[in-house]
């Protein structure tokens, strides 16, 4: 019966001291390992054996990029505002050795490299420059953490600043800035429209005065070409009529007809005057009219005796 639990008892230390031998280590991680108090090696990914009561398993890491929540931090910046800045840390690590013996935790350690160098940068910078260069500060906490960390077997990839908080009264002023801002670019553009329409109405009726100026012209061309094509007409016709009149005059008593032609003008122009008016006035001229008639007379008398020939 003792033999048989003696043999249970065996086993069941031997099972133990197997699984004490074996260590499975997952993908992306690795196992420092320390053989009596020292460091001997490290284990990647996959079956191990390791000697029980002689060598442990110091320290775990994980070779996955990890995510740090630095807490916010306040800080001054350059015009003297104090702003609240909240940000996220982003880090691997890169040598297990190092991470376990290089420093006592170097996530906490890296936190703090992080926040004393936002402290550093956002000092640098006035206000409204924190807002629009934070990838300009993102890159330089990188740059200067990921070189302190390097003796910790530690890679920053990367580092966000997540918010920016300035305190109560200056997010009123700054509201009040904002608020001036957009009244002068409404104004501005208000200004802008109203230029532009009135560009717009002074070319419309600077084409207009074009386009009614250009008519106007176009009129008194035509009116002068017309009027010019009247008054060649009339001379045309004035000419011929003359030229007529003086052929008329080259013909045998053509003289004659003229004179006769004039005295009846004269005679019938002297008696509309004489009978619109209340008194009558003769011109001195009248005693050439019996002077006009008898050479007028014979003259018709002889073309009668004419024509009855």
């Amino acid at each position: 019966m003792g033999s048989i639990f003696s043999i249970y008892l065996l086993a069941f230390v031997v099972i133990i001291i197997f699984f004490k031998l074996i260590k499975i280590v997952p993908e992306q991680q690795s196992f420092v390992i320390e053989q009596f108090g020292k460091y001997n090696k490290s284990l990647g990914a996959g079956l191990h054996l390791v000697i029980p009561f002689v060598q442990k398993v110091a320290y775990k890491h994980t070779l996955k990029e990890e995510v740090i929540d630095v807490e916010p931090q306040v800080c001054i910046t350059n015009d003297n505002v104090q702003v609240t800045v909240d940000g996220i840390l982003y880090i691997k690590v890169t040598d297990p050795v190092k991470a376990s013996y290089g420093i006592e935790n170097y996530r906490f350690a890296t936190a703090q490299i992080a926040k004393t160098t936002m402290r550093s940068e956002i000092g640098k910078l006035e206000l409204d420059r924190t807002f629009s260069e934070r990838d300009e500060v993102n890159d330089n906490i990188v740059k200067a953490v990921d070189e302190a960390s390097d003796p910790w077997g530690i890679k920053v990839t990367r580092y966000e600043i997540k918010d920016i908080y300035p305190t109560e009264t200056i997010e009123k002023a700054m509201e009040q800035q904002m608020r001036a801002e957009r009244e002068k670019r409404a104004e501005i553009l208000s200004s802008e429209g109203e230029k532009e329409s009135r560009i717009n109405i002074s070319k419309g009726q600077r084409e207009e005065a074009i386009n009614i100026s250009k008519g106007e012209r176009q009129r008194m061309i035509n009116t002068s070409e017309g009027k010019s094509q009247s008054i060649e007409i009339i001379s045309d016709a004035t000419a011929e009529g003359l030229k007529e009149i003086a052929a008329a005059l080259q013909l045998p008593k053509g003289r004659t007809a003229m004179s006769v032609r004039l005295a009846e003008q004269y005679v019938e122009r002297f008696g509309e005057i004489l009978k619109g008016s209340d008194i009558s006035v003769l011109p001195s001229e009248i005693a050439n009219l019996r002077g006009l008639l008898d050479s007028v007379v014979p003259a018709l008398t002889s073309t009668h005796k004419g024509d009855s020939v």
